[in-house]
């Protein structure tokens, strides 16, 4: 039995081929993940191993406001100069420098524009000199107040070189210097890890980066000779007690690089869980395979039963040729992996600026193991249920030249309701948020469990649909035949349009949801917010862009400007807890164009130590008009507030809100967006272009009219899609490989079938036309399958979120139109090689076959 099943599967090398390729790229997605990830850890654990290579000790001062890695960076306490000398004077402490560093230096490029960084910090430090890791390349370092120097990939990326006049974006407005230096690292990097640079003179980097005089955010420790880095880490924090975070290098390096791979995991998760859908979209092409397999191999199964092969034997010989397909596939697909996660590596090294410097790929133990066991448990629990059919063929089959015939679909319909109903009630639960801390696991078997119920399901939809669709190609006797063989095997239609139906599903739930996020946002744009100018940036970074403060003083003194309101952003802790805060400008002014409703006190000009809150928030706070809080900001003393008033819950605004002079110990000490309303006779066309005009050293941001605003807030939500679509593509290649298995093993099946439509008259071309139509037609069915389901996902997910702001249900029409005709090319595609197949077929030789 043994040889006998290893010669089959030898056999069929294309039906070899087709089954495992679906494992192949689920696998590779898989280990990939696991491949990258380790890739990108090791090479963080280089680059921070780097950084601090010539720092034995550092002295850094706790943060005010403590940040979970999803809130954003920390902000360092600034500590006195006089910190240097009393470091420096601690025995074993060969030298100390201060050092004046944040994030937040963006430099405007040649071409007028801010050099963006998508992840990488812009730091803006005081200059100290060359070092063993930082070298000059070109010039000098800055002396002088209107003097700086850049790391070389910076020069690069703006386009700038030593003698230019540079715009460079600070904790102020746009300040110009002069590009004295250009520098690099050791080993001729350009940057480390994508850090753009910018050197300042130590007193400019302590105005421009901490806001305050004669403060440094570190001081880098060098041991004297025989001295431990540890000894120095003890005796110096001994000495400034308190209040300081001492750390020896090796110490800071090991932390950095742990936060980085804690922040990286969420990144593996999302590829684990594309790789999850691939493979459930794999095990639909596998089920669908092993089924067709055991339909086509009916006498040859019932032969071997005739002559003795027991059930556990038959069940034995198609498990043991998935196990063979399942261990050929991880292979091959762990080795594809091994190449797409360093090719994903490489890429984002690049995107970083070029700076990251990868190690050597490694494949970690998770991505081999993961490889086999996912590999080879989906292709054998996908053949299970063929196994068991196998087992079942009688041996008088044997007798019969046709296979066997397909079963009735109540069993599958009953199971279908079922587990359809669980799936949606799990998915009910999940998204009413009455999960608690399970509610995203709820949500992700609610719908892995739907999209069971509706795999199960679709048979019962696929002859109706099929037929109703069928017809639009049956004008001719090949559209006529194609339609009637698509329909002529539910099961068999219903599991590759299935497959399709998956990803479909979920870019088409994506999509609902986020038309209905930008429909959402653009009515409250519209309904809840009287201004008809708004000046705002898209974020692309951890720090908000933002404008200087001057203009809106100026903006409200413009002809045809009626009002003017806006907010300064930071993270605070509030009463004990960390809480968004905003610093507002011109309260009345907000209320009014907000809509603004007070329920408790007032909403008049706020005095230097009173704040407002929404009802929601006072209550959470246990606070009323007239009651005092404790708030401490990213930078000064903590404070103590009066709560001037309490208004009505928004749709857009929430929250703490601090008078305008209370920025000052914000992070960023700028506002971020501002709303602006227009007199009574002013139009846009009017004073749009003199706001525009006041903006033009803030290249971050612009000034909009309401529709451009809701454009440039909502573009994060376009590149969302972008990529989702790019990743569920590979389960949508999945699916299409589905399809031409599908056809190429019909057309084996029916050689007798063609054999004789070629000897009654049916040209090659018509042979190719038939067989296309039965793939756009199955093709088409598991669009129209998914962009329903999706919706149906889409909806459910939108109304969960009314309470979240999302209250408009958008569908996107045109996406959507744009998925079922891809399905239709894709079917065309698919039947390339299956109609080629199809019309070569030997008249003779496929009459007399057996």
């Amino acid at each position: 039995m043994l040889r006998a099943t290893l010669s089959s599967l030898l056999a069929r090398k294309l039906r070899l081929v087709l089954s495992g390729l679906a494992v192949v790229l689920g696998v590779m997605f898989v280990s990939g993940a696991f491949v990258l990830t380790d890739t990108l850890g090791r090479s963080f654990d280089g680059i921070f191993s780097t950084v601090y290579s010539a720092t034995d000790v550092e002295v850094s001062g706790e943060p005010k406001v403590a940040l979970a890695e999803t809130e954003g960076e920390q902000v360092l306490t600034n500590m006195p100069a006089d910190v240097v000398e009393r470091v420096r004077s601690v025995p074993g402490v060969a030298d100390a420098t201060g050092v004046a560093s944040a994030d937040g230096a963006r430099v405007i490029g040649a071409n007028g524009k801010v050099v963006t960084s998508f992840g990488p910090p812009r730091l803006g430090l005081n200059w100290t000199g060359e070092s063993q890791l930082v070298q000059l390349r070109e010039g000098r370092g800055p002396t002088a107040p209107d003097e700086i120097a850049v790391n070389a990939a910076l020069a690069k990326a703006a386009g700038i070189r030593v003698g230019d006049r540079v715009g460079v974006l600070t904790l102020q407005p746009k300040r110009t210097f002069t590009l004295v230096g250009i520098f690099g690292y050791s080993q001729g990097r350009d940057t480390i890890g994508g850090v753009q640079t910018v050197a300042f003179a130590t007193p400019v980097a302590q105005e421009l980066m901490l806001g305050e005089p004669n403060v440094f955010t570190s001081v880098e420790v060098r041991a004297a000779d025989g001295v431990t880095p540890e000894q120095v880490r003890d005796r110096v924090a001994a000495a400034l007690g308190k209040g300081y975070v001492v750390k020896t290098g090796t110490e800071l390096a090991a932390q950095s690089s742990a936060e980085f791979k804690e922040a990286l995991k969420f990144f593996n998760y999302v590829l684990l869980g594309f790789a999850g859908v691939a493979l459930f979209v794999g095990v639909f092409l596998i089920l669908n395979t092993f089924s067709i397999i055991v339909a086509q191999r009916t006498r040859e199964l019932a032969l071997m039963r005739a002559i003795g092969a027991g059930r556990r034997q038959m069940v034995g010989s198609v498990l043991l040729e998935a196990l063979v397909i399942g261990l050929l596939a991880s292979v091959l697909g762990l080795a594809a992996g091994v190449g797409v996660g360093a090719l994903l590596a490489w890429a984002i090294g690049r995107l970083g600026g070029g700076g990251l410097e990868l190690v050597g790929v490694g494949v970690p133990a998770a991505a081999v193991v993961s490889a086999f066991a996912v590999g080879l448990l989906v292709t054998v629990v996908a053949a299970l249920l063929p196994a068991v059919r196998a087992s079942r063929v009688a041996p008088v089959a044997a007798m019969h030249d046709a296979a066997t015939p397909d079963r009735p679909l109540t069993r599958v319909t009953v199971a279908g309701t079922a587990v359809l109903a669980a799936g949606g009630a799990a998915l009910g639960v999940g998204l009413s948020g009455n999960a608690g801390d399970a509610t995203l696991w709820t949500v992700l078997a609610g719908v892995l469990v739907s999209f069971v119920g509706v795999a199960l399901l679709t048979p019962v939809l696929a002859r109706p649909v099929v037929s109703v669709l069928g017809r639009l190609f049956s004008w001719s006797v090949p559209g006529k035949l194609g339609r009637l063989n698509s329909g002529r095997n539910p099961r068999r239609t219903a599991i590759t349009a299935a497959a399709l139906m998956v990803g479909i599903a979920l870019v088409t739930g994506v999509s609902v949801i986020l038309s209905s996020v930008t429909e959402s946002f653009d009515k409250l744009a519209r309904d809840s917010v009287q201004a008809e100018i708004f000046v705002a940036g898209e974020q692309t970074g951890p720090l908000p862009p933002t404008f200087d403060a001057q203009v809106l003083g100026r903006a409200a003194a413009t002809p045809g400007v009626a009002k003017v309101s806006a907010f300064y952003a930071d993270q605070a802790v509030v009463a004990g807890d960390s809480q968004f805060v905003v610093a507002v400008h011109d309260l009345p002014a907000t209320r009014d164009i907000f809509g603004l409703v007070p329920v408790q006190g007032s909403l008049g000009t706020l005095g230097d130590d009173q704040l407002v809150l929404d009802a929601e928030t006072a209550s959470s706070l246990k606070v009323r008009a007239g009651d005092r809080l404790a708030v401490q900001l990213s930078r000064g003393d903590a404070r103590t507030y009066t709560v001037a008033g309490v208004f009505a819950e928004s749709d857009l605004l929430s929250g703490v809100f601090l008078p305008e002079s209370a920025a000052r110990d914000f992070r960023v000490p700028q506002p971020a967006q501002a709303f602006i309303q227009l007199a009574p006779g002013a139009t846009v066309a009017g004073v749009l272009p003199n706001i525009e005009a006041l903006l033009a050293d803030s290249p971050e941001v612009s000034a909009a009219d309401r529709s451009a605003f809701v454009r440039q807030q909502t573009a994060q939500l376009d590149t969302i899609l972008i990529m989702i679509q790019v990743l569920l593509a590979l389960a949508i290649l999945i699916a299409i490989l589905g399809i031409v298995n599908t056809l190429a093993l019909s057309v084996l099946e029916r050689t007798r079938e063609l054999g004789l439509l070629r000897a009654i008259g049916l040209r090659r071309g018509q042979v190719m036309r038939m067989v296309t139509v039965e793939s756009v037609v199955i093709s088409v069915f598991g669009a129209l399958l998914g962009v329903a389901v999706g919706t149906g996902l889409g909806t459910s997910v939108v109304r969960a979120l009314n309470d979240e702001g999302i209250t408009e249900l958008a569908f996107p029409w045109a996406q959507m139109g744009t998925y079922v005709a891809l399905a239709a090319v894709v079917g065309v595609v698919a039947a390339v090689l299956p109609a080629i197949r199809a019309a070569r077929v030997d008249v003779l030789q496929a009459i007399a076959y057996e």
